[in-house]
């Protein structure tokens, strides 16, 4: 990336205290969602292609935890870079609001970027080789897909993560630097306390 594709990319990105606009989505499932949701905070995550084993362990340590979260008064929404229909077989039973961006709309709106950081970095090797990303990917082979990209997606995706206040505000943020730094559950429900 030249210093003009830095520049641009960093002055695309949102800040805590920014505000973002008001977006109504379709769902994998065809469903109107708003962004941010209207009572609440939301915690917008971006993930990277549809199969990608190392998005998939994560989304699932949200879905085990997902009563939690909505106790917490906190609306869980993440977006791919693949089409609905590769999304189904990995993402189509989680138990909250997930979005297809092929066109990376989305993306490119919040300042989400791609790296070959993403794929070099060791800690993103690790998780795929860990025994309990297997049955995530097995789940979703199962069911039709594919745990790696399509003609369209690329494994260089970084991922991002959004703490979205019902006004539009952007309470915290964090773009990762490698396909496998996001928040954990337990570090977006502290920021989620933080902000209220």
């Amino acid at each position: 990336m030249n210093k003009l594709e830095q520049y641009l990319l960093d002055r695309s990105r949102c800040r805590p205290g920014d505000r973002i606009k008001f977006r109504e989505l379709t769902d994998i499932h065809s469903v109107p969602v708003l962004l941010p949701a209207s009572g609440g905070l939301t915690h917008l995550q971006f993930r990277r292609y549809a199969g990608c084993p190392i998005c998939n362990v994560h989304l699932r340590s949200v879905a085990v935890r997902h009563e939690e979260i909505a106790a917490a008064g906190i609306h869980e929404i993440a977006v791919f870079h693949s089409p609905a229909a590769d999304m189904l077989p990995h993402q189509g039973a989680l138990p909250f609001t997930v979005i297809a961006d092929p066109g990376k709309e989305l993306y490119r709106a919040f300042g989400v970027s791609q790296s070959l950081r993403a794929v070099l970095h060791p800690r993103a090797w690790l998780t795929p080789l860990r025994p309990s990303a297997y049955p995530v990917v097995a789940r979703g082979v199962m069911k039709g897909g594919r745990p790696y990209p399509r003609s369209r997606e690329n494994v260089t995706g970084l991922p991002a993560d959004f703490l979205l206040g019902p006004d539009g505000r952007v309470c915290a943020v964090k773009y990762g630097r490698h396909a496998n730094d996001q928040w954990t559950v337990d570090e977006f429900l502290a920021l989620a306390k933080e902000s209220t």
